[in-house]
């Protein structure tokens, strides 16, 4: 196989898509293969989707790795295994017609030492893994599935009823309040405890994990400290957890492949790229029951300890349905996030478009991240979003679901308090939204140093900012049904507002609300089609704002 250097990529986007960006962009090594090819079938594999190839299978690998690497090539059929392990120098080739079927057999996947959102936790095996390895691949034209619905809870607010009705039939349990389905009484057990059943505890017994073994979940795909991977025209599908997890691995190329979970699928995330350095995600296609493409670095102080950002990203050309987000930064971003570039990407259906979150606790710095040329279509949350108060709760509220709203105050400035600065985002156009913009800090950290330019938002509501400093929103076109305000500013301050354009006969242009909103510039901007221009409330007032036309 043929060397891929994304250098030729970054030169081409340094003068076009991020041509504002004035440094280098990323460069990507992806693996090179000996043309040595051994079949499964070699070592005893049968295609019947009864017979169980784990031996067979990871036999054929150990034995390339040990004569130097190449291609293990999985021909058409229905190959039932347990979990296979990838080997340095080894492609794991799926020809046309072949699916890689992971049995729903959980005694077939010991507990192990792993890591799940960002903390040590035990977990049962992966059903594809890798540790410590260099020069691998996943590549073809086949499936891998992971067979998640033996494991996964379902929630029955994501069903209909005949749906739920013939899951409660096929077995499992279902919990106190009637709106949950665990598979087995394992997994019902496993959630009864407190957060994070699964932490590594030197006080919890081998005898406790296994009571629990079927609430701990594996990732599809786990990569942990590799180099040097390449991901390419493969469907991953179906994953008990997290599909994709590249953890703490350097020089990862992802292209032309296709992730695809049930909508419902909890934490069915498409890609979790975590603690990584030089990435490549292009020209894929992810429709997936959690976040799709998303960057994280670990959680609270592990994250912070572990100290190792998510860096040097380049996702490009990518697709993305159902999702709880089409581009994702956080929660678990403690360790930090930079250098991230976005580009040319279409979302339809994710219940929000650009999904930035965090919460007090996490630590962790987030910056120098550019995107542009993002599409979006049918957005039923927010099209843009930067929330510093993350609940860990799926970002549109099911039918009579009640949150209130967080509690405002000031809290002590510390290594646990998360940042959000310098970011730019353009040429974002979005057809139906619940919301354009929306921008909420922290009292004591607002975000910081965001630049939204050239954007037509079509949606419910228009933008909506609290607690943020430093943000310029130019050559904007807010078409918002809901127009009072189209704009919403509270506590906020530093802001620029230049070239905004709404809807003719909007109620109210600016709401501008909190004793700390200052420096606000208006400019550019026909105040005359609304039928109310500003309204000061909460201790703001005239001297907060510049620049507004009569």
């Amino acid at each position: 196989m043929k060397l891929y250097l994304s250098l030729f990529f970054a030169l081409i986007l340094s003068v076009g898509t991020f041509g504002q960006f004035k440094g280098k962009l990323p460069v990507v090594t992806a693996p090179k293969f000996k043309k040595d090819t051994f079949n499964i079938t070699r070592y005893g594999a049968i295609p019947n989707g009864y017979t169980l190839n784990t031996k067979s299978i990871n036999g054929a690998i150990d034995a390339l790795h040990n004569k130097g690497g190449g291609v293990v090539l999985v021909p058409a059929g229905l190959w039932l295994t347990g979990p296979v392990v990838l080997k340095s120098n080894v492609n794991l080739h799926l020809a046309v017609g072949s699916t890689l079927l992971f049995t729903p057999d959980f005694d077939q996947y010991p507990l192990i030492k792993a890591n799940w959102e960002g903390l040590p936790q035990m977990r049962n095996q992966s059903p594809i893994s890798a540790t410590g390895a260099s020069n691998i691949a996943i590549t073809g034209k086949g499936i891998i599935d992971g067979n998640g619905d033996a494991w996964r809870v379902v929630k029955k607010d994501k069903l209909t009823e005949s749906q739920w009705k013939k899951l409660v039939e096929s077995g499992g349990m279902v919990s106190d309040d009637k709106k949950t389905w665990y598979p087995t009484k394992k997994a019902f057990d496993g959630s009864k405890m407190q957060a994070n059943p699964g932490l590594i505890n030197p006080d919890r017994t081998a005898a406790f994990y296994d009571s629990i073994k079927d609430f701990l979940r594996p990732n599809l795909v786990l990569l942990t400290e590799c180099k040097y991977i390449l991901l390419e025209g493969v469907t991953f599908q179906n994953s008990p957890a997290w599909c994709l997890h590249p953890l703490m691995s350097e020089h990862l190329t992802v292209r032309n492949i296709f992730v695809k979970n049930p909508w419902y699928a909890q934490n069915g995330d498409g890609i979790d790229v975590e603690s990584c350095k030089n990435v490549l995600i292009e020209n894929s296609v992810f429709d997936v029951g959690d976040d799709a493409l998303c960057i994280k670095s670990g959680r609270d102080a592990e994250g912070r300890k572990r100290a190792m950002p998510t860096e040097n990203v380049i996702i490009r050309g990518c697709t993305v349905y159902a999702s709880h987000g089409g581009f994702v930064i956080g929660s678990e971003m403690s360790g930090g996030a930079r250098n991230i570039y976005v580009s040319n990407c279409t979302f339809v259906g994710s219940d929000i478009g650009l999904r930035f979150k965090t919460t007090r606790g996490r630590g962790g710095i987030v910056e120098n991240i550019f995107i542009r040329d993002i599409y979006m279509k049918d957005i039923p949350g927010d099209a843009i979003l930067f929330d510093m108060y993350y609940m860990g709760k799926d970002p549109v509220p099911a039918a009579g679901e009640k949150r209130e709203l967080p509690r405002v105050e000031f809290k002590t400035v510390d290594e646990t308090t998360p940042q959000f600065r310098n970011f730019h985002i353009s040429n974002v156009y979005v057809n139906g939204a619940n919301k354009g913009i929306f921008v909420r800090g922290l009292p004591e950290m607002h975000v910081k140093n965001i630049e939204f330019e050239n954007m037509v938002i079509q949606a419910n509501k228009g933008i909506d900012i609290q607690e943020a400093s430093g943000l310029s929103f130019k050559n904007i076109k807010i078409i918002s049904e809901n127009t009072n305000p189209v704009i919403d500013v509270v506590q906020s301050d530093k802001l620029i507002f230049d070239n905004i354009t709404y809807k003719d006969g909007s109620q109210l242009l600016f709401r501008v609300s909190g004793d700390r909103s200052s420096a606000i510039n208006i400019r550019n901007i026909d105040a005359s089609k609304t039928k109310e221009k500003i309204l000061y409330e909460l201790g703001a007032s005239e001297k907060s704002v510049t620049g507004v036309r009569q």
